[in-house]
């Protein structure tokens, strides 16, 4: 079928051998592992709405806050156009790509778990110089570390999670990291609410409180297990396989050890994991993956929303407790959509959850560029019931996102590569997003200013043809073991054109 190129039961190995039990000590350990999650969301969150703060902006850049605050003919969506504040927020970005190739080498070699460790080191560096700046260069410094931190954990938490994860549960368990910054954008959003009131000092307790989670990642880290795939990865056999029977919670481990050391011993053969990244057999991986999905869910438009909702509430008529306020109801709606997602992912799949709220957010989108349109623009504020609407309209964009490429644009590609591949994989998986989330966040209010509504419909525009590859292009990966997920490509009714010619190139060379 066009859409699916779904695999039978019987072209997989040992899956249906397979037995796990839910453990505590497997649910502290992905709990904890998640927590990097909540690194990012926090600095998502809390980054935006420190930027519309006033003392925040008299203190580094005195000339917004005269501009915002002026009765110009300027246009609304321009009051926030200034490229040095947004590098404020995309620098951790830029950052952060740059960093998690360092990240790839530490998380194959030293494993998952080393990762998560540096990261959250160099995160809680980071806040503490953001809290204590006297200037925009102190600033610029501890976003870079921030992204540092960002860019180790991003790189290892989606691994960690989806390897020490039953495979009949992997899709609930990996959108823990989805769970956890979605948390972490809810809490970084009422911290906000709460600090905007205290003059002058309220943005410097809203950054500085990023060392609390990257406390909780170290602290706890140090307690939790490295992941079965990563211990045999590093030749430490035995250790793996008591963790991998710990974390079961069975004995009865032997079909799921025998596919960890057969994907090992292929690993090993791999000299340069990111040249094999471009073999033919990992095209459909590298393709789907490692660039399309990951610049597909910054390209939705969310993270723009969630960077600068407080600005964008503000611009359009909102008072300042206001924006803050109505920035805390799309975080809520992001933790409760992720929740449905973890809920129901490994039951419909990650395809069906794509293509619906696809057309959803699409909607809104459209819909929010038509209110702006006729409502708002050159010193008209819109009225109560218009930006009533246009809250509800965010709200249940924010919602379809949460339940769709908020969690699975980490999961999917996560779930994709091979033992081999892995970690090479995900540092490219978190360049191209990191890349694509700096970019938005440089270039969004410059945007805003200059397409005004049409950055709505360009939006739209992206989340249908994101949409329509998903429906071609992905297989569901849905209760497949990690390890064999290379046979859905097989089957797919357009990339099995691919790895086919492949395998049979290869079998005419051995001949």
């Amino acid at each position: 079928m066009a859409g699916g190129g779904f695999t039978d039961g019987g072209s997989l190995k040992r899956a249906h051998l397979y037995q796990h039990k839910i453990t505590g000590y497997l649910i502290f350990s992905c709990i904890i592992g998640a927590l990097g999650g909540a690194l990012f969301g926090y600095d998502l969150g809390v980054s935006g709405g420190v930027t519309s703060m006033d003392d925040f902006l008299k203190e580094f850049f005195p000339h917004v806050y005269e501009k915002k605050h002026a009765n110009t003919s300027e246009t609304d969506y321009c009051k926030y156009d200034d490229q040095m504040l947004t590098l404020f927020t995309s620098s951790l970005y830029f950052a952060a790509l740059v960093s998690t190739f360092g990240a790839s080498s530490l998380t194959k070699y030293k494993g998952r778990k080393a990762s998560i460790l540096a990261g959250s080191v160099s995160f809680f560096i980071g806040a503490v110089l953001n809290a204590s700046a006297k200037n925009v260069a102190m600033l610029i410094i501890g976003r870079i570390l921030l992204g540092i931190g960002i860019g180790f954990g991003n790189q290892a938490v989606p691994l960690y999670l989806s390897e020490m994860a039953p495979a009949k549960i992997r899709g609930a368990v990996n959108q823990l990291f989805q769970l956890t910054t979605c948390l972490g954008i809810l809490i970084a959003n009422l911290v906000n609410y709460g600090t905007e009131k205290l003059h002058p000092w309220g943005w410097r307790l809203s950054l500085g409180l990023a060392t609390v989670p990257a406390t909780f990642m170290f602290i706890g880290g140090c307690y939790c297990p490295e992941t079965p795939n990563s211990l045999v990865e590093q030749g430490r056999i035995d250790e793996g396989r008591l963790v991998l029977e710990k974390i079961r919670g069975t004995r009865n481990v032997d079909a799921e050890f025998d596919d960890l050391v057969e994907a090992s011993r292929e690993a090993k053969s791999i000299k340069n994991p990111f040249q094999n990244l471009l073999l033919r057999k990992n095209r459909p991986q590298f393709i789907i993956g490692a660039l399309a999905i990951p610049a597909f869910q910054q390209l939705t438009g969310n993270n723009s929303i969630l960077f600068y909702a407080p600005v964008i509430f503000q611009t359009i008529g909102f008072g300042s407790s206001a924006a803050l306020y109505s920035s805390v109801i799309t975080s809520v709606a992001l933790v409760v959509a992720t929740l449905i997602s973890m809920a129901l992912v490994d039951k419909y799949g990650r395809r069906a959850f794509f293509i619906e709220a696809g057309i959803e957010m699409t909607l809104c989108m459209i819909a929010t560029a038509i209110i702006l349109a006729v409502e708002f623009g050159k010193g008209k504020q819109l009225s109560l019931g218009a930006g009533i609407f246009l809250v509800i309209l965010i709200f249940l964009f924010v919602m379809a996102y949460g339940r769709s490429w908020g969690p699975l644009g980490w999961l999917v590609p996560s779930e994709l590569f091979p033992l081999e591949i892995r970690s090479a994989a995900q540092s490219v998986v978190v360049c191209v997003n990191m890349i694509f989330t700096a970019l938005v966040a440089q270039f969004f209010l410059l945007s805003l200013c200059h397409l005004k509504y049409g950055i709505f419909l360009l939006f739209a525009a992206l989340v249908t043809l994101m949409s329509c590859f998903v429906y071609y292009f992905l297989p569901e990966t849905k209760q497949v073991p990690i390890e064999e997920i290379y046979h859905l490509f097989e089957n797919h009714w357009f990339w099995k054109i691919i790895v086919r010619k492949e395998n049979n190139e290869e079998a005419v060379t051995h001949v």
